[in-house]
Parts: C-alpha cells; structure tokens; sequence
C-alpha cells in the first residue's frame, strides 16, 4: 500500500510544521482530520452523499447532539468519526456521542481522533454495541507499516466490512499485547523481572533479587532489540559479514564498519569506531529504512563524534552521535537547523526516542 502509506506521511509531514499553528478542534479538523478522511480514505469530504459534517440523529433523551463526520456508502452510514484537537489525550470516556450514535445507526466502524493518533472500534464483543477498547490504534507520525492494509480497508476505494470485522479481534489483542511489551520495555514492573528472575535464577525471587535483575533484565531487552535490528539490516543490505558505509559514485571514500563486537581504528590519527557507532549508525538506518533508500545514509568517524550523513553530504548530517563518553552520551540532531539540537541519552537503544526528529530532518533535505 505505497499510495497510502505516501498520503499519511504527506499529512504527517504538514503536522511537523503546522502544530503550534493548530490549537483548536476546529483546525484540527480543518487541517488534519479532513485531509486524512479525503486523501488517505478517499471520500469526497464536499459530497454530503458521501460524508456528512456535523451529523445529528436524536438518540432518546439527547436531541440535537452532533457527531463530527458520518461517512456513508450506497446510502447507508458505514463510519462515524469524532475528533479531539491535536495533543489532547484520547479517553473512550469522552466520547459518550460514538457509544451512542453506534446503536441507533448502521455503522459498525467508529473513530476517535486528535488529529495524529487514531483509535477505530468496532462490535466484537456486543452486536450493535461499540467495544470498550479500538482494535486499531495508529499515529500518523509515527506509522506502523503492518497496519496500513488494515487501515486501507476503511477506504472507499477498498472498503470491505466483512474483512475489517474478521480482523478486529485479533488486530485488537495484538495491539494491546504490544503496547504492553513496550510499556514493560520502557518501565519494567516487578512482575515482568520476575518472570526472567524465575528461569535464569536458582534461588527464591525475593524483591531484592528482583531489584538487582532489573538493570539487567533492562539492558538484555535493549541488546536484543539492538541485534535484531542490526540483523535485519544486514540481511536487507544483503551483508551478512558487516555493514558497508556506503558513499554514492563521485563522493568521497569512506570506511568499512567492522563486525559488531570488535573496535578497528580507521585512521592513522587514533579514531576508533567502536561497538556503540556500529550499533547507532545501524538503528539509524534502520529507522530512515521506511522513507529512504538505507543505502543513502552514510557515516563518517571522527574523534568527537560519528556523523550520520544523507547522501554522505557533510551539508546534509541527519545526527552525530557522541556515544564514547564514559558517564555523559549525547546525540545531536538537525530537524531545526544546521547548528543543531543536543540531547542526552543514557545509552544508544535510546535512539528509538527520536524518530520523529531523524525523519523530519531528512524530509526537510527533501
């Protein structure tokens, strides 16, 4: 689904630069939400035929409350649609209209939006009766790309019920164990320690012990992410013996990565590419991979930092990476400008916290 995937991130795109701009739930709608229904769902947002703005069908006692957008096929509503503004959480609780608009109409695919995250429920467990938890949750900034086809099936173009209900039960528990694996990953509680504590650890998991694994439980999930990274990468680049800095035809030469778990000096003047480089040069490509050939992104070694550079252009760095201090790591990027932004990271897995500005610096290359 490159068409779709290439008009969330048009979208998203226009979020970077547009938020601060954005902060009523009317510019919501104007600016992101009616973009989203028109160019990645494909509805006419102009043909009341095809979706209805402010859509009111009186539901017992309530009289004339509104929905934001009813999206209709061959007559029938099909989607119901209401929006927060941008950056205000969303809770199921607010959104007492959808609950109640889902019983009294023919929709069986209700949204909740702020604009950047999507929540899209359907009656799994009741018939006629909205589910308390959605069966798929997206970011537009920050896209999985497993769940485009699925989101594509709500497109006029490829609209098809019968499989977005089939997969609502599954899409939904999937999503909620990942979300937990991240959670357990960002903060681990005692009962996630224990679970490791009580297979790799003979004696009784006490708190203490529990205590003492946490780091370490921590650090191996980190490793493991890292390593399944670099894996993929490597078998997407088709090298399986290292990872090749790659500089386009004309540029400069630069060096060959070593194997990961080795340092190799790549200059007479005592720069060495360490473990930690290899790694966040990696994770970096790794990251661009879903807007960009990996094969543009290069790096150069240096004595204070590995820049990572787009087109292996010293005019066009997407991050350096200050991994080698001993107590202080930092990274810099350049989403707003060629002077740069420091941020402090407590280790290179902490990468994956700057996605957004990694991809709005090659967007802003062009």
């Amino acid at each position: 689904m490159p068409d779709t995937l290439d008009r969330i991130n048009a979208i998203a795109t226009k979020l970077r630069s547009a938020q601060a701009a954005i902060s009523t739930e009317e510019a919501t709608k104007n600016a992101l939400v009616m973009p989203f229904i028109a160019q990645v769902l494909g509805y006419d947002v102009f043909d009341p035929a095809e979706v209805v703005p402010e859509f009111v069908s009186d539901v017992g006692t309530k009289k004339g409350e509104k929905i934001d957008y009813a999206i209709l096929r061959d007559g029938a509503i099909q989607i119901l649609i209401e929006c927060k503004k941008i950056g205000e959480p969303l809770n199921i609780n607010h959104a007492s209209q959808l609950f109640r608009y889902f019983a009294v109409t023919s929709a069986r695919i209700a949204i909740l939006t702020n604009g950047r995250e999507y929540q899209v429920y359907t009656d799994g467990d009741r018939p006629n009766i909205m589910d308390s938890k959605p069966f798929l949750v997206f970011d537009i900034l920050d896209m999985d790309h497993v769940l485009v086809p699925e989101m594509a099936k709500l497109s006029k173009e490829s609209f098809d019920l019968d499989s977005i209900v089939s997969a609502a039960e599954e899409l939904k528990y999937i999503g909620q164990i990942k979300r937990l694996l991240a959670q357990e990953n960002k903060v681990p509680s005692d009962d996630w320690i224990r679970f490791f504590v009580t297979r790799v650890y003979e004696g009784k998991a006490t708190q203490r012990i529990v205590d003492q694994f946490r780091p370490l439980v921590t650090k191996a999930a980190a490793q493991f992410i890292a390593d399944q990274v670099s894996d993929r990468l490597n078998t997407a680049l088709g090298d399986s013996a290292g990872t090749v800095i790659a500089a386009p035809s004309g540029a400069p030469a630069t060096e060959t990565l070593p194997s990961a778990g080795t340092e190799t000096p790549v200059a007479d003047d005592a720069i060495i590419t360490t473990e930690d480089e290899i790694d966040g040069f990696n994770i970096v490509r790794a990251i661009l991979a879903k807007d960009i050939d990996p094969a543009r992104v290069s790096g150069r070694d240096a004595k204070a930092y590995f820049a990572v550079l787009l087109d292996d252009n010293n005019r066009k760095p997407i991050v350096r990476l200050h991994l080698n201090g001993k107590s202080v790591k930092f990274i810099t990027t350049f989403e707003n400008g060629k002077d740069g932004d420091r941020h402090d990271i407590a280790g290179v897995i902490d990468l994956y916290q700057h996605v957004d500005r990694l991809l709005a610096t090659v967007k802003n290359y062009g």
